[in-house]
């Protein structure tokens, strides 16, 4: 209904995830031509942990869901990296240990593992850049969030520094006035940001505003990014 024919999943939105369940699902996807592009995981424990053993459970308890979105046809899983957040350095060796496992697993399976700006250490951009460099795994990127970043931060010059390593992006938005343009994030300028590393992927809409309805708020944020691209 919505016009919009790639589609990103939540790992806790899902029911029990039985095979049958999956196969059922893709087919619908298929007949309806939307892809099935990632599933942002969360709740599945700390990749970055100050415990190795928390580290590798971690990882194992991903492990599912790259399976399933390797039967979905997915090209990725978004996984979080927090941890220690009073010791940065630390926490992005821990972090690097923990993606290792998980890539380890992935290998061969055709689905990456992608890192967004999500809170704490995170939402650092040279933190998070840095930590993909380190691991410096061809499966491993980024998913630059147009939001998450703390008061004060520069939004539009952290997004440039997570863009070189984007295998997603996502278009947050709040509101837009009556020219159709976001009211808090300059879209023209992001977008150019986007085009300028070279991505040519899918831009996700995630709409967190509350004047418009869920339904509006989408379209509205389709539109624009329609008219950008």
């Amino acid at each position: 209904e919505l016009g919009i024919h790639g589609f990103e999943m939540v790992n806790t939105f899902f029911p029990s995830p039985q095979y049958a369940y999956l196969r059922h699902l893709k087919r619908r996807a298929d007949e309806l031509d939307v892809q099935l592009l990632l599933i942002m995981c969360d709740l599945e424990g700390d990749l970055a942990d100050a415990r190795a053993e928390r580290r590798v459970l971690a990882a194992r308890n991903h492990r599912k869901w790259l399976d399933i979105a390797a039967v979905l046809g997915c090209h990725a899983i978004r996984c979080n990296v927090h941890g220690d957040e009073s010791d940065p350095d630390a926490t992005r060796e821990r972090a690097a240990d923990g993606l290792r496992h998980l890539l380890d697993y992935a290998a061969g399976s055709g689905v990456d593992i992608i890192l967004e700006n999500h809170g704490g250490l995170s939402s650092d951009a040279t933190w998070l850049a840095t930590l993909v460099e380190l691991v410096n795994d061809p499966h491993l990127g980024t998913l630059p969030d147009f939001g998450n970043f703390p008061a004060g931060v520069d939004r539009y010059d952290a997004v440039a520094k997570l863009m070189p390593h984007a295998k997603a992006v996502s278009a947050k938005c709040y509101d837009f006035g009556p020219d159709g343009e976001e009211t808090t994030i300059d879209f023209a300028r992001m977008m150019e940001i986007v085009r300028r590393a070279g991505y040519r992927g899918y831009v996700g809409i995630e709409f967190e505003g509350e004047r418009l309805s869920e339904r509006e708020g989408i379209l509205t944020c389709r539109a624009l990014l329609e008219r950008l691209i």
